[in-house]
C-alpha cells in the first residue's frame, strides 16, 4: 500500500458513521477508501500510539503497522460488536502495547544477562505472593462494577484513552464518561479499602 504517510494526517472531525462506511469499503478492497480511511483517522491512531510508546520513531513505525493490519483485516470488522473506531483504537493500543512489552523484554534480558551471577538478597517468594494477592483483590473489586462503569475504567486505565477517546469510542458525551470513570474508581476504592 502506498497510502501511507509518514506524519499522521487530519481527520479529527470525521462523523462515526463516515468512518464505519470508509472501513467497510476497504474491507472489499477498495484503496481509494484505505486512503481515505487513513486521512480520517490516522491523527487519532498516532495520538494513541504516541503516548503508549512514547518515542517518536517508533511510534511512527507501529502506526504504519496498524494501518498495514487494518488493510489486511477489514474484511473482518463487524459493525454489531462496536464502532469502527473503537475498532481501529484497539488494533492501535494492541500494538502499541506489544512494542512497548517487547521493549521491556528486550531490557529485562539484557538486565538478567547482566545480573545473572548477583545473589538475591530478598524474599521474592513472599513478593510474588503478595503481588498474586493483589491482583485477586483488583479482579474481585472490578467484578463488583457495572459493565459501563468497567468498560469505561478498562479504556481509560488499561488502555490508555483520554477522556475524549473514551467518550468516542463508547459514543456518549465527555462528561459521562467522566462520570463513569469516577464512580467506577470510587466504587473500587470502596471495595479494595473493604477487602484489606
Amino acid at each position: 500500500m502506498n497510502h501511507l504517510h509518514a506524519v499522521p494526517s487530519g481527520g479529527e472531525d470525521s462523523p462515526p458513521e463516515a468512518i464505519g462506511d470508509t472501513l467497510r469499503r476497504c474491507g472489499r478492497g477498495d484503496e481509494a477508501a484505505f486512503a481515505t480511511l487513513y486521512d480520517q483517522t490516522s491523527a487519532r491512531i498516532h495520538g494513541l500510539v504516541r503516548r503508549i510508546v512514547r518515542d517518536r520513531a517508533q511510534s511512527e513505525e507501529v502506526t504504519q503497522e496498524v494501518f498495514l493490519e487494518v488493510w489486511r483485516q477489514a474484511a473482518r470488522f463487524d459493525p454489531a460488536k462496536g464502532s469502527a473506531l473503537s475498532w481501529l483504537m484497539t488494533i492501535a493500543h494492541r500494538r502499541a502495547v506489544d512494542r512497548v512489552r517487547s521493549a521491556e523484554a528486550a531490557t529485562a534480558r539484557d538486565t538478567q544477562h547482566v545480573l545473572r551471577d548477583v545473589t538475591v538478597e530478598h524474599d521474592s517468594t513472599s513478593e510474588t505472593v503478595e503481588a498474586r494477592l493483589d491482583a485477586q483483590r483488583v479482579r474481585r473489586a472490578l467484578a463488583g462494577l457495572t459493565e459501563t462503569q468497567r468498560e469505561a475504567i478498562d479504556l481509560a486505565y488499561f488502555r490508555g484513552c483520554t477522556h475524549t477517546e473514551v467518550a468516542s469510542m463508547l459514543d456518549v458525551p465527555v462528561g459521562t464518561a467522566k462520570s463513569r470513570i469516577r464512580d467506577g474508581l470510587i466504587r473500587l476504592r470502596d471495595t479494595m479499602g473493604a477487602d484489606r
